[in-house]
């Protein structure tokens, strides 16, 4: 009975989890951008139990009996696929029309800044030294150029605009206009990027554990690369969540989470039966 306890428990720990993937899915399925996530479970290790070599009975069941010890979440794997595009008429919103591309922007450390990644493109402009203005995130981080370098403009600015190439036009008032490259990146292997938080990913901490570059890893559109960006102005990417699914998934998690949990209530009453008999 306590191997069915200790069985049933190893897998309600691992339904948790579960309920806080589906969880966050939920709470972000109007966040601009988001990718959600999804758990694949598996088995873990069975115990052999053979007969006793004494046995001699003919059986037409295979010899002994195969002793689980519950399932656990396998890998968890985020859905890469493009959300539908939201017109909002705003000058600063920007929507990635291509799946893989990601906008840079530059999130502060412990150890100083770090270039991550997002396919949130709400923009905002904060006033930075010497009376110009810095292109930042609705978080505050700033947005980086196609060289990683926060982008900076005069404070002068009429008009912003979009062109092919991922190219953003600051119009000022006296005409002048000025080409920015925006820095976006083809995340090669998504699979393998560390989610961060919120819609931020950025490279896995071990990858020389893994034995990958980041070369292998993500791709920093330059050059003639820029003309596979597909962006739209004006617009905004709306969270991937199925809202459907993720309900019905969290139907059948409790499920399986109540199952587990009155075998555990059952193997309690009968230990509960034995000592009573003892």
């Amino acid at each position: 009975m306590l191997r069915t306890m200790i069985t049933a428990t190893n897998t309600m720990n691992q339904l948790q989890h579960q309920f806080d993937i589906i969880g966050n899915n939920l709470a972000n399925s109007s966040t601009h951008g988001f990718k959600s996530s999804q758990a694949s479970f598996q088995e873990m290790l069975y115990e052999q139990f053979t007969n006793d070599k004494a046995d001699r009975a003919p059986r037409q069941s295979p010899a002994g009996i195969r002793y689980g010890t519950g399932a656990k979440i396998a890998q968890t794997q985020m859905n890469w696929k493009l959300g539908s595009i939201q017109e909002t008429e705003r000058q600063l919103d920007f929507a990635l029309t291509t799946p893989k591309q990601y906008f840079n922007v530059i999130m502060p450390t412990e150890n100083g800044e770090e270039t991550v990644y997002t396919r949130q493109g709400s923009f905002y402009i904060a006033p930075v030294e010497g009376g110009q203005l810095m292109l930042v995130n609705d978080d505050g981080n700033p947005v980086a150029n196609a060289q990683g370098l926060p982008i900076i403009f005069n404070d002068d600015v009429a008009n912003y605009s979009v062109q092919p190439g991922g190219v953003l036009e600051v119009t000022s008032n006296d005409g002048i206009v000025n080409r920015i490259d925006l820095g976006i990146t083809v995340i090669e292997r998504p699979n393998l990027m560390e989610h961060l938080s919120g819609t931020y990913i950025g490279l896995p901490r071990n990858m020389a554990d893994l034995g990958i570059t980041e070369a292998e890893i993500l791709t920093n559109l330059q050059g003639a690369d820029r003309n596979t960006i597909g962006l739209q102005n004006g617009a905004l990417e709306t969270s991937n969540v199925n809202y459907e699914k993720e309900m019905t998934d969290l139907i059948n998690v409790q499920r399986n989470y109540q199952f587990n949990a009155r075998a555990v209530t059952l193997a309690d009453q009968m230990l509960g039966l034995i000592n009573g008999i003892r």
